[in-house]
């Protein structure tokens, strides 16, 4: 194993399958990176300079979409060299961080459809108290928590194996998650594999468990409300509901599958787990702008406004 500077260096085994025709897939992936960043910045950009879209449901969509790019930006770089490189190496320290930001910016996720769901709540359930719930304040203590929260508690784990000592170095996969686990040596990380293993548990209950069953309940007490009400109403929460159950159930798939793979030891062919991966960091980070920039009407018509101008000009 190459060892420069005390730095060790973790070999990956999914771009096996792409590498015949890495400088098309290099391509694909950097439109693709492109086209995540230009999507997304778009419809934020829209939100900012649209006083009519200064609420706390654009502002939580905003935030959802700056989490893409971000989410993006710590997954791709690192892989579009890999697709032009003949060997995919990363420094252990490296592919600690990537971990660090992949599961922070995933919880983050989570937390933000949370906080969306409790906006949709409010606003549809008790929607005299609306001004009175959801102040400034509310929205940006929710946003400090979704981002801020996330990154202390996932810290915890690369802290924890920080130093211990790998005896793999072949990672499977083309991103560093929670499969590092695997590269320890059994016999020097068996106490903190198994406390990180308890605190994962831990963490996956209270990132992911939680808030989902919290938005499945302030849903179903949505669907209650406007199940008693006028066609009219209805028609304006789903209009405002639905978007966010597509992202919901989308995303939550995606990382039930990510958590699935971590735990089972199951031999996934190089091609499907390639394929799973490129839906995380390729469909997902594309899904969010499209969804939201047509199902969400005020969004949209500030969208079809954007364009007309743009080719006016």
């Amino acid at each position: 194993m190459d060892n420069e500077l005390n730095v060790t260096y973790i070999t990956f085994d999914g771009h096996v399958e792409v590498q015949k025709y890495r400088y098309l897939y290099f391509v694909i992936m950097f439109t693709a990176y492109i086209l995540i960043i230009c999507s997304n910045s778009t419809i934020v950009g829209i939100i900012v300079i649209n006083k009519s879209l200064h609420e706390p449901m654009y502002i939580f969509i905003a935030a959802l979409l700056i989490n893409s790019v971000l989410f993006s930006t710590a997954i791709y770089p690192k892989l579009l060299i890999d697709f032009l490189s003949e060997k995919q190496i990363i420094s252990y320290s490296a592919c600690l961080f990537q971990w660090f930001m992949y599961y922070t910016l995933t919880c983050s996720e989570f937390f933000l459809l949370g906080a969306m769901s409790y906006d949709r709540y409010v606003s549809i359930c008790k929607p005299l108290q609306y001004p009175t719930i959801m102040r400034k304040t509310t929205v940006y203590i929710f946003l400090i928590l979704a981002w801020i929260l996330p990154a202390c508690q996932i810290s915890i784990g690369p802290l924890l194996i920080a130093n211990e000592k790998l005896c793999y170095f072949v990672l499977k996969g083309i991103i560093c998650n929670s499969t590092i686990k695997k590269l320890h040596c059994v016999s020097s990380a068996v106490v903190d594999i198994y406390v990180l293993n308890i605190y994962g548990l831990i963490l996956f209950v209270g990132s992911v468990h939680l808030p989902v069953l919290f938005i499945l309940f302030t849903y179903t007490r949505i669907f209650i409300i406007i199940y008693r009400s006028s066609r009219e109403v209805r028609r304006k929460a789903a209009q405002t509901c639905l978007p966010h159950l597509l992202v919901l159930i989308n995303f939550s798939c995606l990382s039930a599958y990510d958590v699935l793979l971590a735990r089972l030891e199951t031999n996934v062919s190089k091609t499907v787990r390639l394929i799973m991966s490129l839906q995380m960091i390729l469909y997902h980070p594309l899904f969010n702008p499209i969804i939201y920039g047509l199902k969400m009407k005020e969004i949209y018509k500030h969208l079809k406004r954007f364009f007309r101008q743009d080719k006016l000009n």
